[in-house]
């Protein structure tokens, strides 16, 4: 209502002004300085009736809010990305491991079938996935130092939300928390199982040398296979 009084106000002004101007003398109507008056009457006419649209009054409240939403999405992608790393090096590291484990024990299945020269390849090849080994255990645990730090963050950022009254982004990040420490248990138990595997391959592996080496104490058994992983 108060806008339809302001645009009806400013036309009546516009009749009394264009009335006023039609009884100066012609004359004077075409000088520069009376075209210029007109052009400017007109202008103001066509913004009258152009609606202005109000900003928006934030709230310390709203602002608060969405900074936190934000800080929300930013974890959880930051959680995201880590978890990916996690599980993908958990699962390289087992299988790492289980190909370690398939070598030794076909080194055992062959003992004192093969010459010199045959035991020292698959030496060679155990020696190298050993290595290969230790790298993706070193990996898993390097990313592992990160995702931890990722929940930590998704942590604050879901109680920062609660705090500020953005319910619904605290609600997501706690979800999506969930789901990620689910994906790295899955991950870890498969890791954890190479890993037991692994031990009993070991005990296997000792079982089966000092039985080779009571039966023939003559075969000398190759230095690198009595070493330590």
């Amino acid at each position: 209502m108060a806008a339809l009084w302001r645009r009806s106000l400013y036309l009546s002004f516009l009749r009394i002004s264009f009335r006023y101007l039609s009884r100066i003398k012609p004359a004077v109507r075409k000088s520069p300085r009376w075209t210029s008056v007109l052009a400017s009457l007109a202008v103001g006419g066509s913004l009258c009736a152009v609606p202005f649209k109000q900003v928006e009054n934030l709230s310390h409240d709203s602002l608060v809010r969405r900074a936190a939403s934000l800080v929300t999405d930013s974890s959880s992608t930051f959680l995201s990305q880590a978890t990916l790393a996690l599980t993908d090096a958990l699962t390289e590291y087992a299988k790492a491991v289980h190909t370690l484990i398939a070598l030794q024990r076909q080194y055992l299945a062959s003992l004192g079938k093969l010459s010199p020269a045959e035991e020292d390849t698959i030496w060679q090849v155990i020696i190298s996935q050993r290595a290969e080994v230790a790298h993706r255990q070193d990996e898993q645990e390097r990313f592992e130092l990160t995702w931890v730090t990722a929940v930590r963050l998704c942590e604050a950022a879901a109680e920062a939300a609660y705090i500020s009254g953005a319910e619904n982004a605290s609600i997501t990040v706690r979800t999506n928390l969930q789901l990620a420490q689910s994906h790295v248990e899955e991950a870890q138990k498969v890791s954890r199982d190479a890993e037991k595997k692994l031990a009993e391959t070991k005990v296997m592996e000792v079982e089966r040398m000092t039985q080779h080496q009571g039966s023939n104490e003559e075969e000398e058994t190759p230095e690198a296979y009595l070493r330590e992983d």
